[in-house]
């Protein structure tokens, strides 16, 4: 009796939660309806069917109680249209696209005001925009730039952190790409307009859009925000090192980065590209085809055979990595204490790493002796899974030897009983 009140009980939680699901987006209407249902301009709006495009009621500001006039000015308690939209109540109407800024900025760049609401968000975006590409060609009066209306929406604005938000981590390249994909709207700009289809097959881009990685770099992570521009000479390889922070720390200290710097080059963009980004593999250095540094080295200079000693130092670990990994499986499949080898085999490739970043100095002798912690390690490893082999065939022979001397005793033992069987009979 007391299971079937249980399964009854969590079937109707379960229905609950369904329902709640189901109609969540439902509730969050009714909740603003009845937030609004004193609000004339909402009110008017739905009944005759005109609420703008793209108009959601549960949009951030409705839910917090701003609503029409809230922007666009008015008195939204009056029936009256006329009073209510009137130039004395305060109406403004639809700001101009060179507008919007500032519109918007009204709020958001008013520290006490937006204390009440989003105490932690930042208010110098109208200041940021402004000193973004997109903020100086609408000041020269380019209407096609991005504004905010363009990246947030007007009438459906949600919390960047909620998945529906068109600035939503898994969205933005979406959102950046309905102009900067557009050929025939970008035409005049003189960038490309196929950053999209060319970061959505690098390992930002698959991490991203394929596994759903919201730690995964997007466009604003890199070009910014509301001050949105292109990184220039200097900030690429500071870009790309507030994540990989000690590739950054170890290339900032080679005389290369010194020579790229003179020679007006992107540190990290000349061997990984920027919106290719692929991800790296130990064929990029060395000399090679599929290597970088060939682009730059040939072969009986210094550069040239640098790459090539460190190809081979890598490599030399990644070969002798992956044969450790084989004998510990093989321990793991004789059904042998693989733990320890585990451990040790782990440690070494934590050393594989730490060589492959290493790369990053330029420097053959240090990569060597990294890649010789990891060998010593390694072969540790090796060492212990061999003896755990060898023990497997000791204690197998053993047991042979065993279960041949038992057979030997066993027959033995039955030809005496015969033996003395025999004898008693006679």
């Amino acid at each position: 009796m007391s299971k079937f009140n249980f399964d009854t009980s969590t079937f109707n939680l379960t229905l609950v939660i369904i329902y709640l699901m189901i109609n969540s987006q439902t509730l969050l209407a009714q909740q603003t309806s009845h937030t609004m249902e004193n609000d004339q301009c909402y009110t008017c709006h739905k009944e005759i069917e005109i609420l703008p495009k793209g108009f959601l009621e549960y949009d951030i500001h409705m839910q917090e109680g701003l609503s029409c006039a809230g922007c666009h000015g008015g008195d939204s308690k009056v029936e009256d249209e006329e009073i209510a939209m009137s130039k004395q109540k305060g109406f403004i109407g639809v700001p101009s696209k060179e507008q919007i800024p500032q519109f918007c900025g009204k709020c958001h760049s008013n520290i006490e005001f937006m204390r009440t609401y989003q105490p932690r968000i930042s208010t110098d975006q109208v200041k940021q925009y402004y000193q973004s590409v997109h903020g100086e060609l609408l000041v020269k009066g380019d209407n096609k730039v991005a504004d905010c209306t363009s990246c947030h929406t007007a009438h459906g604005i949600i919390s960047s952190k909620d998945p529906r938000s068109t600035v939503y981590s898994l969205n933005v390249p979406q959102t950046c790409r309905k102009c900067h994909s557009n050929s025939i709207y970008m035409r005049g700009y003189d960038i490309p307009t196929d950053q999209y289809e060319i970061y959505s097959l690098s390992v930002h881009g698959k991490a991203l859009l394929e596994l759903k990685d919201i730690g995964a770099p997007t466009c604003n992570d890199c070009h910014g925000n509301h001050g949105a521009t292109p990184p220039g000479i200097a900030s690429v390889t500071h870009l790309c090192g507030s994540c990989h922070l000690n590739n950054l720390e170890l290339f900032r200290q080679t005389r290369m980065a010194k020579k790229f710097e003179e020679l007006g080059l992107h540190g990290c963009e000349q061997c990984h590209g920027y919106h290719s980004v692929q991800k790296a593999m130990d064929d990029f250095v060395g000399t090679k085809q599929t290597s970088f540094c060939i682009t730059c080295h040939e072969e009986g200079d210094k550069g040239y055979e640098t790459a090539k000693n460190i190809s081979y130092y890598i490599k030399d670990l990644v070969n002798l990595y992956d044969s450790a990994n084989t004998k510990m499986l093989n321990v793991k499949i004789k059904g042998m204490n693989d733990i320890d080898i585990g451990f040790l085999l782990q440690e070494g490739r934590q050393k594989l790493i730490e060589s492959r970043t290493l790369v990053h100095t330029f420097d053959a002798n240090r990569v060597n002796e990294k890649t010789k912690e990891g060998g010593k390690i390694i072969k540790e490893g090796i060492a212990l899974a061999d003896k755990e082999v060898d023990e497997f065939y000791s204690r197998r022979n053993g047991f042979a030897i065993a279960t041949v001397v038992f057979l030997f005793l066993a027959v033995a033992l039955f030809l005496k009983i015969k033996d003395i069987e025999l004898k008693k009979k006679l």
